[in-house]
């Protein structure tokens, strides 16, 4: 702004010096026409309409100064000296002006016009021109340089409140480099004031945020995958020496009894050696099976698959074991209101059933009430089947509860095996659990002292779902022309 007035002012100035030089011009060329014949006549000079200060000359048709003088104030006019005249010849009689250094006198602004073989030369002090403009240029440099300064001190002030965002920014992600990732500690966030995403700083809060959000979940995913892996080298490991222990008892007990049988007839009991050799060998074998049944399980290997009809299933496993552990009160509770048809393997099905039963005979003492109970009903919020076994024994101890599907998990003495039984490796409820999720269904347990109850889910065949969906209308109502079946209950 202070340059483009000074050049605007100094424009204005000197265009308004020329106009007067031009007028001076003028005024001269029409008084030295007059006398045309007298080339060194600067009469006119002592006419008044002179400004003081003015300077005029006659020139040659080669621009060579003729006669010079200087209209003086209160005084005639002054001739020129030869070097002051020298300063204004050579000059173009075309009424352009020209700024010329006149020895003594300071600088002019001149000009030379002719009309009719007649050439003058008219000029005009510039001294008080070129002193405005300097004060000008002063004054307004002084003016630009205040402004400057206040400008860039605003802008040190603005700029430094609107960058304390980024510093807060860098002061976090300084705070974040020190942290240590490894121990789980929360890692520091861009305050919320930071984050405004109208602002460019705020933006990069709010990015830095989402970075360290993302760095945490990165962090917590890998702790939980090594904890997962910790946790699954320890299953390993239980796992490897627990298989080991059941298996180095039945192994023992063989050698043991081989060696009884080697000893001859007289000096031992071959019979009841060779029994017990054959309980342990199917012991072992039983355990083994688990094992190998186990794995084939986790690898997803495929089940057969037929309908099976888990009423008729269960009501066999349960007479089976009314017949093998009489000391029991083992009852069934049917409740079908449609089919308890299921899609699966009929012989892993049984081993479910019968290892649910042999968990609540081996576990319970004599005189237990076992209530096994096979639900298969249709309504308005679908079809379910379920098994329930249900015993009104000592309960499962709440720390072993969250461990109880675990591979050789076992009760403490509250739960402990009747003495002479067979099992109780801890891979009972295990089996049941991976043939369960095999079938896709779900296994559960909820036990306290005088009641513990294993709850098993399976999905229904397609074409009993179908049936279940013409029996029961969608407003929940049955409908009359189709049979639901009937609850029965039987006590051994």
């Amino acid at each position: 702004m202070a340059l483009t007035t000074v050049l605007v002012q100094r424009a204005y100035l000197l265009g308004n010096l020329d106009d007067r030089v031009t007028d001076a011009a003028e005024h001269s060329l029409g008084g030295a026409a007059l006398h045309p014949e007298l080339d060194r006549d600067l009469t006119f000079l002592g006419e008044r309409g002179h400004p003081a200060g003015m300077l005029a000359a006659r020139l040659d048709g080669h621009g060579r100064v003729l006669a010079a003088a200087l209209v003086d104030e209160g005084a005639p006019p002054r001739n020129l000296t030869g070097a002051q005249s020298a300063a204004l010849a050579h000059l173009a009689a075309d009424g352009s002006p020209h700024t010329r250094s006149v020895p003594g006198l300071g600088t002019y602004r001149v000009t030379a016009l002719e009309a009719d073989g007649v050439r003058v030369l008219a000029g005009l002090p510039m001294d008080d021109v070129q002193d405005l403009i300097g004060r000008l240029v002063r004054v307004e440099g002084g003016v630009a340089a205040a402004g400057l300064t206040a400008a860039g001190c605003v802008c040190a002030v603005v700029i430094r409140r609107q960058l304390r965002p980024l510093g807060r920014i860098a002061a976090t992600a300084v705070a974040v480099s020190h942290a240590p990732l490894g121990r789980g500690e929360g890692l520091t966030r861009v305050p919320e004031r930071d984050t405004d995403p109208g602002s460019e700083a705020g933006q990069v809060g709010a990015a830095l945020n989402r970075m360290i959000d993302h760095v945490e979940s990165s962090l917590a995913e890998r702790r939980r995958s090594e904890e997962r892996v910790r946790h699954s080298e320890e299953r390993m490991r239980r796992f490897l020496a627990d298989a080991s222990h059941e298996l180095r008892t039945p192994l023992a007990s063989i050698a043991g009894y081989a060696e009884l049988m080697n000893r001859g007839p007289g000096r031992g009991e071959p019979l009841l050696a060779w029994r017990r050799v054959s309980a342990e060998s199917a012991r072992m074998t039983g355990l083994v099976e688990d094992l190998l049944l186990l794995a084939r399980l986790d690898e997803g290997r495929p089940l057969q698959s037929a309908e099976v009809d888990l009423a008729s299933l269960v009501a066999g496993a349960v007479r089976y074991e009314r017949a093998a552990a009489d000391g029991h009160d083992w009852r069934l509770d049917l409740r079908l209101g449609v089919p308890a048809m299921v899609v699966g393997d009929e012989a892993r099905l049984h081993q479910v059933v019968a290892n649910l039963l042999a968990n609540a005979r081996t576990h319970t003492p004599a005189g237990t009430t076992v209530v096994v109970t096979v639900e298969a009903t249709a309504g308005a919020r679908g079809a379910t089947c379920a098994v329930r076994v249900r015993d009104d024994g000592p309960g499962i101890p709440p720390g072993l509860l969250p461990t109880v599907f675990e591979r050789f998990t076992r009760g403490d003495a509250s739960r402990s095996r009747a003495t002479g039984t067979a099992g109780g490796s801890g891979l009972g409820l295990a089996v049941a659990a991976a043939i369960t999720a095999a079938h896709g269904g779900r296994i559960d347990v909820h036990s306290e002292p005088g009641r513990t109850e294993f709850t098993v889910e399976l999905p229904f065949a397609d074409d009993v779902v179908t049936d279940a969906e013409d029996v029961v209308r969608p407003d929940g109502a049955r409908r009359a022309d189709r049979p639901v079946g009937r609850a029965v209950r039987t006590d051994g």
